[in-house]
Parts: structure tokens; C-alpha cells; sequence
């Protein structure tokens, strides 16, 4: 019953302190971070996604979700182009007491500023589909003054479900350089940018009180730096998201163990990497992160060790999570940046 009625104050607290979904890896969720990043890297790319928050608690948050990018007419990155892109999470709260479905389309275009640079714009727009089940709620009502009574009346929402309409939007700077390849010791990367969602600010309440979700705006940097001659690169992180009264600041480090890289010529030998890291979201968590790529595939794995306030009832469960990624090419291992060689342009 204990953790019956601390999920509750959770889910009741939504308003305030968590309004959208959110992940520890992301790097791995570009297109949650902001929707220009779609097809600056990769021509063609598919993410699956899953997490699971606060497990200690019923498993109150499952997320699920997948995302897909591809590249029209970019002559393999190297010159101006648009990108169109999907993605679609879906977010189960309370062993499906609250339940949101939320579809974007979204589109962008890539445009080169300098030899190794881009800058791209990105728009997406969606629905979101929120419902939510009361009928295993408790209210004050159903207290007989001795104890909890399921059998006196309780409460309804004025609303089951909610459908809006919602847009949001971003702009990306990125720089990428590399003799040969971006997987080798020589290879640098980045990307800048800010991001800003529900501009329409959509009602969400389900008592039709006329609540709006407030926007959210991320600022964020993402890197990955080469040092030559010792096998490895060095990867930060630091992303900003701001959304009503409500802040996060999360930022990270990463090693990057060059195990294996592409062959400069045939291909024949596949670029190969392990990452291994920790990332800090200020006052709530610490998260360990694995990152492994091989040629086309992407495995990360991240797990939120929870040092809130939430500790007592959690114990440090912060949540589980997963990203599978698959890019064609050119894909993790080629080049991205203004060094272009035969092999890669074939």
C-alpha cells in the first residue's frame, strides 16, 4: 500500500516536476534533443529505445520508443541537402495508470558553412495522446474516518484521454574532421545547438482546468575528440533542459576505446569502439554508461543510480536504459568530415 500511494503523489506531481519523457543517453536520442540533428551524421538511421524509471516503485515509468532519419539527395553528406525523419515514444506511467502516445514527423535541412562545418534547421510536428485509468485510484472521500473504504464513492476525471497537436524546433552547428575516418585517432567531432518544443502549448490537464504544458528549451554540447597514436578518444557531454519551474543539467564523460578501425581502402576490416563513462544529472542521479559500436550497429546502456529525494523509496533504483542503433552508410567508421577519399566516395 506504501508504494501504491507513493506512486500516486508521484504521478499527481507530474505537473510540477517531470512534464515530458527524458533519457540519460543523449547522444542516442538525437531527435528527442533536437530535430536538426537528423542526417548531419549518418545518410540513413534507425534508433529503438527503451527505459525503465524507478523500478524500486512498480515499475512507475516504461518508455518505449523508435526513431528513423533519412538523408534526400546528399551526395554522402558532403553537400547542402534536406532530411526527413519519424519518431514515435510512447510512455507508460504506473503500470498503465497514465499512458502517453506521442507521433512526430520532422524535417530539416543540412547546409555546409566551412570544410569540416554544418549548420542545419529542423522542424517537427505530432500529436500527443494522453489517457489515464482511475479506477485503481484512492481518494479522500473513500476514508470513513477509521480507515480506507473501497466501498464509499469516490472521484472522476472530467477526461479519459486527451489528443493535441504540438510542434517544436531547433538549429545545429557541427564540425567533423578526420584523415581517413571518424572512428580513427585523428578524429574530431561536435555538435552545438538549441532546441525549443510545444509551441503550441497544448492543454493537458484532465480535468479541463486549462492547464498548458510549458515549453521546453534545451541547450546542449556533445563532443568526441581523437588523440592520436593512443587508441582512444575523449567524449564530454553537457545538456541543459529548462522547462517551466522545472531545470535539468546533465553532463557526462566518456572514454572511447578504439579496438579496431575501418580499412582505409577495401572496407574489409570494420571500424570497432567501446566506451565506457558516467554521466551526472545535478541533485538527481549518477548514470554509468556502455556504449559499444561495431560498423553499422550501436549498443548503449545506460543505468540511473537515483540520489534524490525520492532515495528512501527508490533505494538509488533510478531506471534502466537501452539504445539500439543501426545507420547505413556512411554510417559510424567513415568519414564525416571535408577530407573525402576514394574509397569513401564509392
Amino acid at each position: 500500500m506504501k508504494k501504491h500511494y507513493i506512486l500516486i503523489c508521484l504521478l499527481l506531481t507530474l505537473k510540477i516536476y517531470s512534464q515530458d519523457i527524458h533519457f540519460s543517453q543523449y547522444t542516442e536520442a538525437p531527435l528527442y534533443l533536437n530535430p536538426a540533428l537528423a542526417t548531419v551524421s549518418y545518410d540513413t538511421r534507425a534508433i529503438g529505445y527503451y527505459r525503465s524509471q524507478w523500478a524500486g516503485i512498480d515499475k512507475s515509468y516504461l518508455t518505449y520508443g523508435i526513431s528513423f532519419e533519412q538523408a534526400i539527395n546528399h551526395l554522402k553528406l558532403k553537400a547542402n541537402h534536406f532530411g526527413i525523419a519519424v519518431n514515435i515514444f510512447y510512455d507508460n506511467a504506473g503500470n498503465g495508470l497514465i499512458k502517453n502516445l506521442i507521433p512526430n514527423l520532422g524535417a530539416n535541412y543540412v547546409m555546409k558553412v566551412g570544410d569540416d562545418s554544418k549548420l542545419s534547421l529542423g522542424l517537427q510536428a505530432g500529436v500527443s495522446v494522453k489517457t489515464i485509468n482511475s479506477s485503481n485510484f484512492t481518494w479522500d472521500s473513500q476514508f470513513d474516518g477509521f480507515k480506507y473504504n473501497p466501498n464509499l464513492p469516490g472521484e472522476n476525471t472530467t477526461l479519459t484521454s486527451i489528443a493535441r497537436f504540438d510542434m517544436g524546433g531547433g538549429i545545429n552547428y557541427h564540425y567533423a574532421r578526420s584523415e581517413r575516418y571518424i572512428s580513427a585517432e585523428d578524429g574530431a567531432k561536435l555538435d552545438a545547438g538549441v532546441a525549443v518544443y510545444h509551441f503550441t502549448a497544448p492543454k493537458y490537464s484532465f480535468f479541463n482546468t486549462g492547464d498548458k504544458l510549458y515549453m521546453r528549451y534545451i541547450v546542449y554540447f556533445n563532443g568526441d575528440f581523437g588523440i592520436k597514436s593512443a587508441g582512444i578518444a575523449l567524449v564530454p557531454s553537457l545538456t541543459y533542459i529548462t522547462q517551466g519551474p522545472s531545470k535539468e543539467i546533465t553532463s557526462g564523460f566518456m572514454v572511447k576505446y578504439i579496438i579496431k578501425d575501418q580499412s582505409v581502402y577495401t572496407g574489409a576490416k570494420k571500424a570497432m569502439s567501446l566506451s565506457l563513462g558516467a554521466y551526472y544529472r545535478l541533485k538527481d542521479a549518477v548514470i554509468p554508461t556502455i556504449l559499444f559500436q561495431f560498423d553499422k550497429w550501436g549498443l548503449g546502456i545506460a543505468y540511473d543510480v537515483n540520489l534524490s529525494d525520492l532515495t528512501p523509496a527508490t533505494r538509488t533504483k533510478g531506471g534502466l536504459e537501452v539504445a539500439l542503433r543501426f545507420n547505413m552508410s556512411p554510417g559510424y567508421g567513415k568519414a564525416l568530415g571535408g577530407s573525402f577519399n576514394k574509397s569513401y566516395m564509392r
